[in-house]
């Protein structure tokens, strides 16, 4: 399963969303982060997590939008099934 984050100036939210990610019950999960141009430190702290957890992938791209990032991160995506998660969204530990 793939899971597609776009990030925009969401340095307040991001690290929440990301774990509940990480957090999963089911854990044959991919994480693509694309991080949309980001001013804020937003890309400082998916750096971060990447570091942490090597389900994650990162993509940085200029500020396009939602759906440019959601498509830039389809395009990577390997997983059978696709989910996108908002930035400032978390899941419950059994959404997957």
């Amino acid at each position: 399963m793939s899971i597609v984050v776009p990030v925009y100036n969401s340095e307040k939210y991001i690290g929440t969303g990301i774990n509940s990610i990480r957090n999963q019950t089911y854990k044959n999960i991919e994480i693509i982060i694309v991080n949309d141009g980001s001013n804020d430190s937003s890309l400082d702290i998916i750096t971060k997590l990447k570091e942490e957890e090597p389900r994650i992938t990162v993509i940085s791209t200029e500020n396009k939008g939602v759906s440019h990032a959601r498509n830039t991160g389809l395009q990577v995506a390997k997983g059978k099934w696709i989910s996108f998660v908002d930035s400032d969204d978390w899941l419950e530990k059994d959404f997957c």
